[in-house]
This record gives structure tokens, C-alpha cells and sequence, in this order.
């Protein structure tokens, strides 16, 4: 496969029955060859995707040392602030061209969970940010919900089978900043090559060159959106709950052609992450006797835990 598939999800949520297995068709399909499609159809409007990149592009303009009070320490970069280069791919020493911003989980009606995630840290300069950003979350996480829901539909469960996961999940929301390149890097990219540790990624700002994606043959290929889509793909936790029959998929962030260092990039990824609780044990409608079971038994907190680890955002 040497582009992403584009999908609608407005076929799902059509009401016909046959646009929505068409849907399913299709997505599943996609992950299970490349791991990426491009989703129309989506819950963001128009309105709330600028209003994002305006706020955001005002909060990375501000000076280094109001945007380094919003840097929390002891959580792992969970919430709040991560500085330029902290953070690197999975067994790369360079830290990567970003310095980025995290929102989490609004959590409803649960203090158990109010008190095992960190809290949403809220930007005193910006009286905005905060508020867009929650309504770019909750509309993000209603998408991915259905993305979820066509997916179970695709291996065979129950519609709303991660319905109960998601809800409340430790989902994360990360508008990034790759500021302009001012010297030749010497090994660092702005996104080394990696796989997401989470269910699905559902990403903004896509469009133009920049994001890579690794087909099955070995081969990158440029994934470019369109300004209406969403670049959506499956993470590690899926990937190892469906014993690899939806495919996570190694991507990076090209630094541009040397005409273009002067310039900054923005993108927006949502990480849809479970309760830390949920069970990542390979579905038993994903082994036969042609597919064993390749993973060891393990909850998505654990496996989090595992890979921010790895990731130099956590010290053991």
C-alpha cells in the first residue's frame, strides 16, 4: 500500500446500515494493511479547529521562562508544559525538534480517577487556551469513540465493546510545536521514528509534507491530509490487544527541506488511552492456529508505565 486510504464517518453514523458496513470494510481493511486512514466526517467544526491553532500558536509565542512555569515536575510531562528536546523515540539518545503541551482527562463523576490522574494545569495568560482546548478534547474523544466502535464491529465483539474503557481513559492532547530549525541537526528530527503507545492516534494538522509512515515493504510514504480530515492511526495497546492483526505503525516527522527551516510547524495529536485498568490480553477472536498469541498478559497502566519509562519521560 503506497498512500493512506481516506474514509468517511459519516457513512457509520448514517442510519444505513450498508453505508455503515461499507465503513467498517474499509477501516478495518486500512489497519489492518497500513495502520493510517484519513477520516472525514469528524466532530471538530471549522470554528473550534482555528480557534485551537490560534491559542496554542500564543501559547509556544510566549517567553520561554512564562511557558517553563507550566512545566511540572515528578509527572512524567503528563500535564502542562514539555520543553524543547525532552523528549526522544523509544532508543534514540537525541531528543526530538518539539517542545509541546499536554491536556488530559476531564474526568465525570469518578474521584477514584480524579485522584490517580494529574491535573489539567491552566494557563493564567491565555484566558482562552484552557477552554478550547477542552472542547477540542471532548470533541476529538467523541470521534474516536466511533472510530473504536467500528473497529470492534470489524474483529467481531460487540459494538460498544470499548465503550466502558474509554470512558474517563487517560486520553491525552498534545499540541506541538516544531519551532524553526536554526543549525544543521546532528542527529535529531523533528519526530524520530516511532510507534504510539495507545489505543488510536487521532491527528490534526497533517496536511503539507512532514509526516512519514513505514508500509510493510520497509518503504516511507508521505501521509498528507486534507484540511477536513483527520490523519487517524493504532497504537501499541490496540496493536497488542488484536495480537498485531491491526498494525501499529512505525511514523516520524521529517525535518523540511533546508528552504523551509526558517518556519515552524504545528500539529495536533489526540492519544485515546484506556482506564489504566483495562486488560490488554489478546482477544481470543484474534488467535488461531495461524496467529498464536504473540503477547504476555498486561493492563494498559502497566504497559503506560513500561514505555514512558523508555521514553526518558519517567526515571525508574
Amino acid at each position: 500500500m503506497n498512500s493512506i486510504p481516506s474514509v468517511n464517518l459519516n457513512d457509520f453514523i448514517s442510519g444505513d446500515n450498508h453505508k455503515k458496513q461499507k465503513f467498517v470494510q474499509e477501516i478495518g481493511k486500512a489497519y489492518e494493511e497500513i495502520g493510517f486512514v484519513a477520516l472525514k466526517g469528524h466532530f471538530l467544526e471549522e470554528d473550534l479547529v482555528e480557534n485551537l491553532y490560534s491559542e496554542v500558536k500564543r501559547f509556544f509565542s510566549l517567553p520561554l521562562e512564562v511557558k517553563q512555569k507550566y512545566e511540572i515536575p515528578g509527572i512524567g510531562g503528563q500535564r502542562g508544559y514539555v520543553s524543547f528536546g525532552k523528549e526522544s523515540a523509544k532508543g534514540k539518545k537525541e531528543g526530538d525538534l518539539k517542545e509541546f503541551w499536554h491536556f488530559g482527562q476531564y474526568v465525570e463523576n469518578n474521584p477514584k480517577l480524579e485522584k490517580e490522574y494529574p491535573t489539567n494545569v491552566i494557563v493564567e495568560e491565555l484566558p482562552e487556551f484552557n477552554k478550547v482546548g477542552k472542547e477540542a478534547y471532548r470533541m476529538l474523544e467523541k470521534t474516536a469513540k466511533y472510530v473504536l466502535r467500528a473497529l470492534a464491529l470489524h474483529l467481531g465483539l460487540e459494538e460498544t465493546y470499548f465503550d466502558k474503557y474509554i470512558h474517563n481513559g487517560n486520553s491525552i492532547l498534545r499540541p506541538i510545536h516544531y519551532p524553526p530549525i536554526t543549525e544543521e541537526p546532528k542527529e535529531a528530527v523533528r519526530a524520530a521514528a516511532h510507534g504510539d503507545i495507545n489505543l488510536i492516534t487521532l491527528l490534526m494538522g497533517a496536511q503539507g509534507r512532514g509526516l512519514q509512515v513505514q508500509n510493510h515493504k520497509g518503504e516511507w510514504i508521505d501521509a498528507i491530509a486534507q484540511p477536513d480530515e483527520l490523519m487517524i492511526n493504532v497504537g501499541d495497546m490496540l496493536s497488542r490487544h488484536t495480537n498485531n492483526k491491526l498494525k501499529s505503525t512505525i511514523h516520524q516527522v521529517i525535518n523540511p527541506p533546508r528552504e523551509l527551516w526558517g518556519t515552524s510547524r504545528y500539529s495536533i495529536p489526540f492519544f485515546m488511552h484506556p482506564i489504566s485498568e483495562m486488560k490488554l490480553d489478546v482477544l481470543d477472536v484474534c488467535i488461531d492456529e495461524n496467529n498464536p498469541k504473540k503477547f504476555d498478559d498486561i493492563t494498559a497502566g502497566e504497559f503506560l508505565t513500561e514505555r514512558l519509562i523508555e521514553l526518558g519521560l519517567i526515571k525508574k
